[in-house]
């Protein structure tokens, strides 16, 4: 699976609206939780407010 700019955007939405690193994956398809975590450290998104 390949990030691509859309996945990528996908993921930043979707974190930015509260869902768990686990519902992430499961809508993006093709990907782990530690795939969505680790992307989500490199993109520095581990700051949302809970």
């Amino acid at each position: 699976m390949n990030w691509t700019d859309e996945r990528v955007e996908l993921l930043r939405k979707l974190w930015s609206e509260g869902l768990s690193a686990s519902q992430i994956a499961a809508q993006l398809g093709g990907v782990s939780r530690n795939a969505v975590i680790g992307k989500v450290h490199r993109l520095k998104l581990s700051g949302r407010g809970r």
